[in-house]
């Protein structure tokens, strides 16, 4: 475990030099705990480059799995120092912007109401973040959008299937006609951020319907801003029919319809397949999503 530590040091720091230096201990020293993980483990884990390193595919692979197991020995201290300063339960939720915006302000609400002296903490990150967060003990649960090939360290729970649809401006030539795929990408696209579930899909349903991707108009990072974009006169998105009730009231922004398109996307509520017991804080906030 010591040579594993260290050898995690260097791979955080891409450098020996540099995580001896951090951990007080010889550049020497390092290496030969570091070779000696490799002998241990039967394959090489770093190459010299330059004056650098740079890790093997197998030292990658080490690298991530140890980063989990050093995460974990933080939440285990972490959940220690809770319990003996306070013993209140404090649960850590990790989701993407659109279960945290329209699904978990209501089913937070009823969990606090009816527990609380609980401590909710809640981060909202795009898809990959969100499952890296899981993935690293710096959440409990997550909730996300997904539909691509789940990771196979964590147990995805179906909750409910949420309707898409492209919107362009309200006063917009296409709004409220229907058009091919082909035609709609031909507009200036307000698209997500890399790691967006939602940017991730329209570049899939281009592929499966062998269309050209959308033109980029703009990137944004958020969900809300891209609509208020359209909504301010520029672009077209696919978004979620469950955040744009207000917009299309209030005259903003129109819908486009695609021939042959049905978006529908399933949220799932995630955990670690490798938690011994689900406690209290979960289980109690899984009845409450259930009864909603």
């Amino acid at each position: 475990m010591h040579a594993l530590r260290l050898f995690t040091k260097v791979a955080e720091l891409n450098s020996v030099s540099k995580a001896a230096e951090l951990l007080r201990i010889s550049q020497p020293a390092v290496t030969m705990q570091v070779r000696n993980l490799e002998k241990e483990v039967g394959f090489t884990l770093i190459e010299s480059k330059g004056r650098g390193i740079t890790l093997t595919p197998n030292g990658e692979f080490l690298f991530k799995q140890s980063q989990r197991l050093f995460d974990l020995e933080s939440d285990i201290e972490r959940k220690i120092e809770q319990v003996k300063h306070s013993g209140v339960d404090e649960l850590n939720i990790s989701t993407s912007y659109l279960p945290a915006n329209f699904l978990l302000p209501s089913w937070l609400s009823k969990y606090k109401q009816t527990f609380p002296s609980r401590k909710v903490n809640v981060k909202t990150e795009n898809t990959q973040q969100v499952i890296k967060q899981l993935l690293h003990y710096k959440a409990d649960i997550a909730f996300v959008i997904e539909e691509s090939e789940h990771h196979p360290d964590i147990i995805y729970q179906y909750l409910m299937d949420l309707e898409f649809c492209f919107i362009v401006p309200y006063t917009h030539r296409l709004a409220g006609k229907t058009i091919s795929l082909g035609e709609m990408m031909n507009e200036p696209f307000i698209l997500r951020e890399e790691g967006s579930s939602t940017k991730e899909l329209l570049l899939a349903l281009c592929k499966l319907h062998k269309t050209p991707p959308p033109k980029i108009g703009m990137q944004l990072y958020g969900l809300t801003e891209s609509i208020r974009t359209v909504a301010s006169g520029y672009g077209v998105m696919l978004a979620p029919t469950i955040a744009l009730d207000n917009y299309l009231h209030q005259k903003q922004v129109a819908r486009v319809y695609v021939e042959g398109i049905d978006i529908k996307r399933p949220v799932y509520f995630c955990m670690r397949k490798n938690e011994l017991e689900v406690p209290p804080s979960i289980s109690d906030l899984i009845g409450i999503i259930k009864e909603s």
